[in-house]
């Protein structure tokens, strides 16, 4: 790489610290002005052009994302709110991926996999985008929670149905038991690599007290589980998910020094604010560049709305399965769910791994580009209006401090 290579690299992150400053001054959301930057940014003399690929988000992004995110979670109050999370993240991934890819196939002509494959990809609410949003708007912290714990079950559930759709595109098993059956050898395949990767690293972390070692190898435990479970044909979003949970947990108390603990937080932090600064004005910046006449504003509209009403159909029909246990959801929570279910990294980073047998590649990708531009720029920057109007906000007693971008990602 050399130095003429690095200053567009530069100049993006100069962009986002300018961008972090001005919107944390206008209680805007930070991933909403890193988006709006990024579709300005092509129309600048001699703009930078930097793609944004599967392998770059897959790769590159997701995995310190994810794990950062599981990372904070609390076992308990994870475990807690399992039942619900855990409900939310298989049937609601399935209501909306069903609304979505009925939606597509008989309204816009699609095939049925190529609806069915948009339909999975777009259902979930990418971690890189809601907890970015709800940590800036400092909401009630069983909100949050279950915001995150929503978003990072919904992010494994649908990479696990994503390579299990893409393989039957590619002429892999067609039968309900052969699916089933890669479904769950993709899923524990990433929950045992996770496990195993995190037990690994915290036997080492245990020996040492130097918290850049410890840094390290947390780094080693995210992108290793990603990496290792890929390749074995699992899911790593859901190795590093895993490996994320435990370390955060096993790790705090019996492996990594508590000295060593801010350290290794503060990295993490910073981490997250650079994977999610580049990714969101990528983003937007790809986004910009799209060829958005293949798909026209008829099938664009349809796909935006008929998200939209998949999301709700599976908060407002599962909700309600919830409302006499201690896991109810007020009508304030599942508004915000709803409206807060934002799609970032993880829809595009799908939709750029559809298999070239699909015959709606192309305009699966530049339909999901539109659909993450619209939940970003619309129901991003009208979030905080919807948190205060519902009077969601944490109190001064809970409230956690936050700079634009602290702990934003998944």
């Amino acid at each position: 790489m050399t130095g003429d290579s690095l200053i567009p690299i530069g100049a993006l992150l100069l962009v986002a610290c300018l961008i972090a400053i001005v919107t944390r001054r206008l209680g805007l959301p930070y991933i909403v002005g890193l988006v709006v930057a990024g579709i300005l940014i092509p129309f600048l003399p001699n703009a930078p052009q930097l793609p944004l690929s599967r392998d770059l988000i897959f790769e590159g992004f997701l995995p310190p994302l994810v794990f950062e995110a599981a990372l904070q979670l609390e076992w308990k109050r994870f475990r807690r709110e399992l039942p619900l999370t855990l409900t939310l993240a298989l049937a609601g991934v399935a209501i909306a991926a069903g609304i979505v890819a009925a939606g597509m196939h008989y309204l816009a002509g699609w095939s049925l996999i190529g609806a069915a494959i948009f339909g999975v990809l777009i259902a979930a609410t990418d971690p890189v985008s809601v907890i970015a949003s709800f940590r800036e708007l400092n909401a009630e912290p069983r909100l949050r929670m279950v915001v995150e714990s929503e978003s990072l079950l919904n992010d494994a559930v649908v990479a696990v149905a994503f390579a299990v759709l893409a393989g039957i595109a590619a002429g892999g098993a067609t039968s309900f038991p052969g699916a089933i059956a890669e479904f769950a050898w993709t899923a524990l395949v990433g929950l045992g690599v996770g496990i195993a990767a995190s037990a690994a690293v915290l036997a080492v972390v245990g020996r040492t007290s130097d918290p850049l070692v410890e840094i390290a190898l947390t780094t080693i435990a995210a992108y290793g589980s990603f990496l290792i479970a890929e390749r074995l044909h699992g899911s790593g979003v859901l190795a590093s998910l895993t490996a994320g949970l435990v370390i955060g947990n096993v790790g705090w108390s019996r492996a990594i020094s508590p000295a060593s603990r801010k350290h290794v937080e503060i990295a993490w932090d910073f981490l997250a604010f650079l994977a999610n600064s580049f990714v969101f004005i990528l983003i937007g910046m790809n986004t910009a560049e799209q060829p958005l006449q293949i798909v026209g504003l008829a099938v664009a509209g349809i796909a935006i709305l008929l998200v939209l009403a998949g999301r709700a159909a599976s908060i407002y029909a599962l909700a309600p399965l919830f409302a006499r246990t201690r896991l109810r959801l007020s009508g304030a929570y599942q508004h915000i769910l709803f409206w807060g279910g934002l799609r970032g990294a993880l829809a595009l980073a799908l939709a750029l791994a559809v298999p070239a047998s699909v015959a709606e590649r192309w305009p699966i990708i530049i339909t999901a580009f539109i659909v993450v531009a619209f939940s970003i720029l619309v129901q991003g920057l009208t979030m905080p209006w919807l948190v205060r109007r519902l009077g969601v906000c944490a109190s001064d007693s809970e409230a956690t401090p936050a700079i634009a971008g602290e702990r934003a990602g998944g």
